[in-house]
């Protein structure tokens, strides 16, 4: 019976994190390959248009998403490891984590072995959020939850405050660079929200534990889906809090609901983690029974995100190169000393938004096997502690 109540429950969750991964992968891919990439950002209601907004704003739901249910991970992994042992995992992953987006994804992003810059982007905010929680640990869970709380909730109260020329606000609330011995680190990912939205993942975790019938945790996950969204909409359409740059009519109604949707990402503010997770969770509630072909293609990329994420932005970096060689602008274009997409010299590079999402899906469907493979390793080699990092 207890087995029974217990799989759903992480082929739901897996189904989540492999959906959004599947969605992720079409912001990267636009990134490297739709020719108004170079010229400006999809979310710019001057220059924009609306499938292009729309083929970024969807892609919001990846990291929010990401985050918390790795806090929610870390919970179930509490219920099997003792507190020291889920602290020490939760710290080694952690540091494991900001290793890697140093040196491996940044490099993926840039092809430059010089490294002169390195962008601090998710996995660097799932690493830290992970090295902070691996201290929360030892706390009982409703402070757990609560401090989850205070930084999302909260940490847009803090949107008045500057430091000029201090690194460390940049890390943990406003976004900046700083210089380092030659070589320029970007702080993408602000931690302050960051690791709220872990915290509230860990706290939302207890909804799992065996005294939740699926009948039960339904309702509660539907009311508080339901309710994440509604306040969304109170704080949007009232302007007053949650969100530095308020919602205007525009010159159409389209523009005007684009304008409504375009909340702020870096950092992430209360509105933009509520549009996000308040809609995921509902999805949790109605997705322990979903079954099918493609269902089950998601849970295994779900299952492996880490080896997906690392994989994918290689991939798709690769076929850039390609690309660019085959419409005169050759390969080296691709290795850049920023992120590709402010790149002058690739102005003029570029496809068709058609074209953006065929790539994708060929991507997609490329990365599939080799998940597959990885799947059933890590599922046959459990005796293999260091696949746990993987």
């Amino acid at each position: 019976m207890a087995k029974s109540l217990t799989a759903p429950r992480y082929t739901s969750i897996d189904l989540l994190r492999g959906i959004v991964m599947v969605i992720m992968a079409l912001d990267h891919v636009r990134d490297f390959f739709h020719a108004d990439a170079f010229l400006f950002s999809p979310t710019d209601l001057s220059a924009t248009n609306v499938p292009l907004f729309f083929t970024r704003w969807i892609t919001h739901y990846c990291a929010p998403v990401f985050v918390f249910l790795a806090g929610t991970s870390a919970w179930m992994i509490h219920q099997r490891k003792s507190t020291k042992e889920t602290s020490m995992f939760l710290l080694k992953r952690g540091l494991w984590l900001i290793a890697v987006e140093f040196f491996i994804v940044s490099f993926g992003w840039m092809f430059n072995p010089s490294y002169p810059m390195f962008g601090l982007q998710v996995i660097w905010a799932i690493g830290m959020s992970m090295v902070v929680l691996a201290a929360l640990v030892h706390l009982p869970l409703r402070w757990i939850t609560i401090i989850g709380a205070v930084l999302v909730f909260g940490h847009n109260a803090l949107d008045g405050l500057t430091f000029d020329g201090t690194w460390w606000w940049s890390m943990l609330h406003t976004r900046g660079s700083v210089e380092f011995s030659g070589h320029r680190i970007i702080f993408a990912y602000p931690l302050i929200p960051w690791i709220g939205a872990m915290a509230l993942g860990y706290g939302f975790g207890q909804f799992y534990a065996k005294g939740y019938t699926l009948e039960v945790r339904r309702r509660l996950l539907t009311r508080l889906g339901l309710a994440a969204i509604m306040l969304f909409f109170i704080l949007r359409l009232t302007n007053e809090y949650g969100d530095p740059t308020p919602w205007a009519e525009q010159r159409t109604d389209a523009f005007s609901l684009l304008s409504f949707l375009n909340v702020q990402k870096y950092p992430p503010s209360l509105q933009y983690l509520l549009m996000t997770l308040g809609p995921a969770i509902l999805f949790l509630a109605w997705a322990e029974k979903l079954k099918g072909w493609f269902a089950s293609a998601l849970i295994v990329i779900g299952r492996v995100p880490f080896f997906y994420y690392v994989l994918h932005i290689y991939l798709i970096h690769v076929l850039a190169m390609i690309a660019s060689q085959l419409t005169g602008f050759g390969w080296q274009s691709m290795v850049t000393d920023e992120p590709v997409w402010r790149e002058e010299a690739l102005k003029g590079y570029g496809f068709s938004l058609p074209m953006v999402y065929l790539v994708w899906v060929g991507v997609v469907l490329a990365l599939y096997l080799p998940c597959v493979w990885f799947n059933k390793l890590k599922s046959n080699n459990r005796q293999w502690w260091w696949l746990s990092y993987l």
